[in-house]
């Protein structure tokens, strides 16, 4: 932990909750920092209160509070969420079952998992918007009323209201929303129109069931948060971290629960991003390995990669902006497993927090990766500071009934399994690099959470990456990222026209009308006007096409010349093909509504003449490199002895509270002024 921030100025602050550990960031108004990592509890409330008070912070400090959690993703996970109910129009219910007709695997015999409504639930009633919006049949409110006495007497508890063409006139999901809310007291309402007013039955219906799902989960969630720290002495906003990047408030978040279900893993990209131009990379590759699974980023030209629809779960599309991030089973926690061939695997199962490693001491545990490390020396017999105590011999023994049946000794073993977990792990860096066309080569990795430290420079050496960032607190690096971001909402309206014969007059409409919408959100949720600012984007294809690329506009449009030569260069960028010849079209409005949020800024050290500092273990082990046919006599550093400028010559091993960084055999770690480790190849 470093030096304890003063009282009584006021602190920002942030937590992460992770699968296996709540993390805490905090920042004094003079930059200082402090961390702590608490372990992830049932409750999630109680491990955000109780990694504050590790950290030593009095709420009533507390200027600024940001929040990222995995409660909404977990609930999609498990599909623990409240009985939920679907109403359409007829001739629709079976939309979010019959799907894209596409699937996971070549395994006729994998089915895709059941929809989140059971059928009996999907209920329809009569009533059609035309593809214009013109009303072609009334909504049927007697039949509306029946809908909802047949959904009280199952005990609904959230419906989705999602009927045909609602994008284009929302008239009738807003009056079927006013009957339900009569006859229904007390069910949460979601509808398609206010969620996602866009084109495409399947991927507008599945987000807004999605969000139905999540409404009464996330929404009591935040009230509850926001009173315990308001009993607890915060008295400012309560701000949780959505997909796309920014944070919104829990009472935003009541309405648009699905925003939060990819909350946790988008602050990681964040950060990685801002410690990369801290150091002076435009190009890089966030790596994220914490207890349960590997989250990867890319950052190109200092733009992280976004897309318009992802998935907690194959087949059932959320439609939200989101930062790209590929997610794979590997982290300190997963398994190693033999198959029925006797072939080594790893992951994507995990041992969690609860019961944990074999090394967390509880008999028969599974070998998992931190067993693995423990057992090669890369990592020592304490985790997050004292507060988790490794047993070896427990390690040992779970690796043993992985090596008896590969006829190989507990070390072997132990560097196989750590092994294959890199090689999983490259897989992922190779899927968001160079499967679209980037050269890994030409970017920096940025290497944290947990574990990301111990695995980042073989991964780097693996893929020809030049240089490793491991920043100053890579455990708690995603809770940092929580607090880089700013209160952000995407607003969207449909507009499909061929861009020749575009209605600018209209376009300008669209524009203001959705800055009106973001404004009014914005205001809702406490934003001085002075810190609103507002970005455009047209989304436009090549005629014929149903993929978009997101266009930026800047001011009120006279012309759309520049715009559609932009948006030629950027196909051409992202798909290696243009035609300037072809037609373009217009697919949808997008205003992107942005409260900034202040920041605390952090002042580089000083760095010193290596030639100046001789660095000082705290103790040397003998430790077994991945690569390494014997031990090595290792010293083991403290992170926080290592001034700016100091560098380091591999084999040696950086310790601190919330990860452990290897520098392997030919390899040069040097700490920068911003308080980063920077990892180099010298062979």
């Amino acid at each position: 932990m470093t030096e304890a921030i003063s009282r009584p100025a006021k602190i920002r602050t942030a937590v992460d909750i992770g699968g296996t550990f709540t993390d805490v960031f905090v920042q004094g108004a003079d930059g200082k920092i402090i961390t702590a990592k608490y372990p992830t509890q049932s409750d999630p409330i109680e491990g955000v209160l109780a990694g504050m008070k590790q950290a030593g912070v009095d709420w009533a400090d507390v200027e600024f509070f940001s929040h990222g959690t995995t409660i909404a993703t977990n609930a999609l996970i498990t599909r623990k969420f409240p009985k939920i109910a679907l109403v359409t129009t007829e001739g629709f219910r079976d939309v979010i079952e019959i799907r894209r007709g596409d699937r996971e695997s070549w395994d006729p015999y994998q089915a895709v998992a059941e929809p989140f409504v059971q059928r009996r639930h999907r209920l329809t009633v009569r009533e059609r918007i035309g593809y214009d919006g013109k009303v072609l049949e009334t909504l049927d409110e007697n039949q509306a009323r029946d809908v909802a006495r047949i959904l009280r007497r199952r005990d609904i508890e959230t419906v989705a209201i999602c009927f045909v063409n609602s994008f284009t006139n929302p008239e009738h999901e807003e009056r079927m929303a006013e009957i339900l809310a009569e006859e229904l007291p007390g069910v949460a309402i979601t509808t398609s129109s206010d969620v996602l007013p866009e084109i495409f039955e399947y991927e507008r219906f599945s987000t807004t069931v999605a969000n139905a799902a999540l409404v009464p989960i996330i929404g009591p969630y935040a009230r509850t948060l926001e009173a315990r720290l308001e009993e607890n002495g915060y008295a400012n906003d309560v701000l949780l971290l959505h997909s796309g990047g920014g944070v919104m408030t829990p009472k935003m978040a009541e309405k648009y629960g699905a925003r939060l279900a990819a909350s946790g893993i988008a602050a990681g990209a964040i950060a990685s991003r801002h410690i990369a131009r801290m150091c002076g990379f435009e190009n890089s590759i966030g790596f994220d390995m914490g207890g349960t699974s590997t989250d990867v980023s890319l950052t190109e030209n200092g733009m992280l990669g976004t897309t318009n629809t992802w998935s907690v779960e194959f087949g059932y599309p959320i439609c939200f902006p989101s930062i790209e991030v590929l997610t794979i089973g590997a982290g300190g926690g997963s398994i190693a497993w033999l198959d029925e061939a006797g072939s080594l695997h790893n992951g994507p199962q995990s041992a969690g927090s609860e019961p944990g490693p074999a090394c967390y001491g509880v008999a028969d545990n599974l070998a998992t990766n931190t067993d693995a490390n423990l057992v090669l020396g890369t990592v020592g017999t304490k985790l997050a500071g004292g507060v988790k105590k490794l047993d070896e011999s427990m390690a040992r023994a779970a690796i043993e009934k992985i090596a008896t049946p590969l006829g190989l000794d507990v070390e072997t073993a132990a560097q196989s399994i750590i092994k294959v977990a890199n090689a999983n792990m490259a897989d992922a860096i190779r899927l968001i690099s160079i499967r679209k066309g980037h050269d890994p080569r030409d970017f920096a990795l940025v290497g944290f959470g947990g574990a990301g430290p111990l695995h980042a420079a073989y991964l780097a050496k693996d893929l020809g990456i030049p240089t490793v960032i491991i920043p100053p607190h890579p455990g708690v690096t995603s809770a940092m990222g929580c607090m880089l971001v700013d209160i952000q909402h995407d607003l969207t309206k449909m507009y499909l026209a061929d861009a020749a014969a575009a209605d600018l007059g209209h376009l300008n409409r669209s524009f203001r009308d959705l800055e009106t919408q973001g404004r009014q959100r914005l205001t809702a949720e406490h934003v001085d006007d002075a810190d609103m600012m507002f970005e455009y984007y047209l989304d436009m294809r090549y005629l014929g096409q149903w993929r978009a690329i997101a266009v930026p506009v800047s001011g009120p449009l006279s012309s759309l010349d520049e715009v559609i030569a932009t948006f030629h260069a950027t196909h051409l960028k992202e798909h290696n093909f243009a035609d300037e010849a072809a037609g373009v079209e217009i697919y949808r409005v997008l205003v992107r509504a942005i409260g900034v949020t202040p920041r605390n800024d952090v002042v580089p050290a000083v760095p010193i003449d290596p030639a100046d500092f001789t660095p000082v273990p705290v103790e040397v082990r003998e430790v077994l490199f991945p690569d390494e046919s014997a031990r090595l006599r290792t010293p083991i550093y403290h992170r926080g002895d290592l001034p700016a400028g100091a560098v380091l010559v591999g084999p040696c091993i950086v310790d601190q509270l919330d990860s452990t960084t290897v520098v392997p055999p030919h390899t040069t770690a040097r700490a920068d002024e911003w308080g980063n480790l920077v990892l180099e190849q010298t062979a």
